[in-house]
């Protein structure tokens, strides 16, 4: 029997004794019902979220609940363009990058969920009011809700033109800390809804976490400066991922010196989330087949949890990657983008993570 054949058998003995195979099913399991995929639409009415993905690290948390408790057939997270109130520091993060990290999300969340550049387009403040009338604009028919956190429920009325926003969108709250009581939701509710007839409603979130946004930032710095808390336990994967690709909130990841975990969030945030279960597999068993034929398990690790990283290149990046590097391409390498991703993944690996 060849040596490949030898190898795969005991792969596949690992599989049936449960080892491996339970892995990758907890993995895809957790993953179906982090996401919310496999799960039936149950519409009970045509309705949409516009949900401003601003400053809140609980976002990922109060989105799912949303789309469970409110039966939301979509969801919209729109990252503002030039906050009302106040100044964006110079090293915050540009537009597209808002936007590219709320897509992140949105495509952990699933299908009912998309990000929109509809402020981004709109110049000027981006003021929540014009926000909903424009989405009403679009969507007549439809019932939209506008989710917020504590701090801006209990201060909705002192936003710009509050009236406009209650006339086209109804406000689900959820809390930001553990001592937000369901006696001040009420308070607060009852008095929207006599000053300005205000749909509202409250979302249970199955747990809270209270972590303000500058004190996430801090984390994001500190981490490179000897700080002790994993900002990563409060961040999507792929959005921390993201974060640390382009430097941004201070950090200072050095991409071909980057830690196990941190080179996974990296290269979690290159693919589609659908693709990352068979990056977690590809994992375990690239570890497996080299510890089986004695070979160094962390290079196979990093290998397999590079493998994939650019597999959602359009044409054009993949072939400027090839010429950049010196890569050979034949005719029809040269007009098959489904043909590159194994080339330019292996020379990103080289040339940018730095991996032999």
């Amino acid at each position: 029997m060849a040596d490949w054949q030898t190898a795969l058998e005991t792969v596949a003995a690992a599989y049936a004794r449960g080892t491996l195979e339970k892995d990758a099913r907890t993995i895809s399991e957790a993953y179906r019902l982090k996401t919310g995929e496999g799960r039936r639409l149950l519409t009970r009415k045509s309705e949409a979220a516009a949900y401003a993905l601003s400053r809140m690290p609980a976002t990922v948390e109060a989105a799912k609940a949303a789309l469970d408790q409110l039966g939301l057939d979509r969801l919209l997270i729109i990252p503002d363009r030039e906050p009302p109130h106040k100044d964006l520091a110079a090293e915050a993060a540009t537009p597209q990058q808002r936007l590219d990290m709320a897509a992140l999300m949105a495509d952990g969340l699933g299908p009912r969920a998309e990000a929109s550049d509809l402020e981004l387009r709109r110049e000027g403040k981006s003021y929540t009011a014009d926000t909903v009338e424009e989405l009403h604009e679009q969507f007549p028919e439809d019932e939209l809700w506008l989710l917020m956190g504590t701090d801006m429920f209990l201060t909705v009325q002192n936003w710009y033109q509050p009236e406009r926003i209650f006339q086209y969108a109804g406000v689900a709250a959820f809390s930001r800390s553990l001592e937000d009581s369901q006696e001040m939701f009420d308070q607060q509710s009852e008095y929207l809804r006599e000053t300005f007839t205000a749909r509202t409603t409250v979302i249970d979130l199955p747990q809270v976490t209270e972590i303000a946004s500058r004190d996430l930032r801090r984390m994001l710095a500190s981490e490179w400066t000897g700080g002790n808390v994993d900002p990563g336990q409060f961040l999507w994967t792929p959005v921390y991922g993201y974060i640390l690709r382009e430097h941004l909130f201070g950090t200072k990841a050095d991409l071909s010196k980057l830690s196990d975990k941190h080179l996974r969030a990296v290269s979690y945030s290159m693919v589609k989330a659908k693709r990352l279960p068979h990056i977690k597999g590809i994992e375990e068993t690239a570890v497996a087949l080299a510890k089986f034929w004695g070979v160094d398990e962390e290079m196979a690790r990093r290998a397999a949890i590079l493998h994939d990283c650019t597999k959602y290149w359009e044409l054009e990046p993949q072939l400027a990657t090839c010429e950049k590097y010196g890569v050979a391409l034949d005719e029809l390498e040269q007009t098959s983008v489904k043909l590159l991703h194994s080339k330019t993944g292996a020379a990103l690996a080289e040339h940018v993570f730095c991996e032999p």
